[in-house]
């Protein structure tokens, strides 16, 4: 019990002691990451009123976080923040300072893995996301609230939810795409609405098709229809339209009025070219993984699939 109580006090302290100094801080970085194909990625193309508003938001997480650097909750928004501005080292090395102080928090698992993800890191992605999901089981679900709320002001997904979600995707840009199919098989089951019902089976149902397991992949199509309450994951709804026969691809695939892609757009064309793809439209399918990756998006889950998708085509050998 001594043993105990005097852990416990030194742990208090190393908490006081941290709160009361302002933090360095994150190392700043000339660029972020490369791309599947080697392209340098340094910022993100944001708009200037978007880059105006997220910066705000940086600014007030920063302060927070300074007076309270201890704190997860400051330690994981002024994380995000960083990562939405397209600092995705930096966002990464605040979630890392969280896990040395909170080394079985489950949350900061979740969001480091994303970012992971954003950086093409995939194997670090997939052990964050993994020791995440080993940390939550068992556990009540949370909602997350959102960084940037949706038009009802109506956060969709959770903590549970939200690590499957990365998860898969994370396995799947991988090319492990049973092991996608086996997570997001599970979070269709559990989802508790029709955005993350969408959205996982989108997932589920290309994983499959990648798979060969065409008769599992219709199957998942059934319950999908034109009514269902979807709020924010209008592309992810399309699209499962779409691979139903319900929709043609040109009611999925927008852009911009200079012929750009949105982050939403990214991702829907990368369902529109792999849909392609797997339908034996090789040459329609690349070109529009090509269009997709010189849309500049590269923040975008779409626009990474779509590098993945060049890069194995890169690694085959020549004929």
């Amino acid at each position: 019990m001594a043993a105990t109580l005097i852990a416990a006090s030194f742990i208090t302290a190393t908490r006081l002691i941290a709160q009361a100094v302002v933090p360095k801080p994150p190392t700043p970085h000339s660029f972020q990451t490369l791309s599947l194909l080697g392209d340098t990625l340094r910022s993100l193309p944001l708009s200037a009123s978007v880059r105006s508003r997220y910066e705000a938001q940086l600014a007030e997480a920063r302060r927070a976080y300074e007076r309270t650097p201890a704190d997860v909750d400051s330690i994981i928004w002024y994380a995000r923040r960083l990562g939405y501005l397209g600092q995705l080292r930096e966002s990464i090395e605040i979630y890392t300072r969280g896990l040395a102080l909170a080394p079985d928090n489950p949350w900061l698992y979740r969001h480091r893995g994303h970012r992971f993800i954003s950086v093409r890191d995939f194997g670090a992605a997939i052990r964050d996301l993994e020791q995440a999901t080993q940390l939550v089981r068992g556990k009540p679900d949370i909602v997350e609230p959102d960084g940037q709320p949706n038009a009802r002001n109506m956060p969709i997904g959770t903590l549970h939810s939200n690590i499957g979600y990365h998860l898969a995707l994370a396995y799947y840009l991988q090319g492990s795409f049973a092991q996608a199919a086996e997570v997001a098989q599970r979070e269709v089951r559990a989802a508790t609405n029709d955005d993350r019902r969408v959205s996982m089976a989108h997932w589920l149902y290309m994983a499959l098709r990648r798979s060969g397991r065409e008769a599992e992949a219709a199957a998942v199509l059934q319950p999908f229809t034109r009514d269902m309450n979807v709020i924010e994951n209008g592309a992810y709804h399309r699209l499962m339209l779409l691979y139903k026969g319900i929709l043609p691809p040109d009611s999925v695939l927008t852009v911009g009025p200079g012929g750009e892609l949105s982050v939403q757009d990214a991702s829907a064309a990368y369902g529109v070219a792999n849909w392609h793809w797997y339908n034996g439209r090789r040459a329609e399918g690349e070109a529009l993984f090509r269009r997709i990756v010189a849309g500049g998006q590269w923040g975008a889950f779409g626009t990474i699939a779509a590098e993945a998708e060049l890069a194995r085509l890169r690694a085959r050998p020549s004929r």
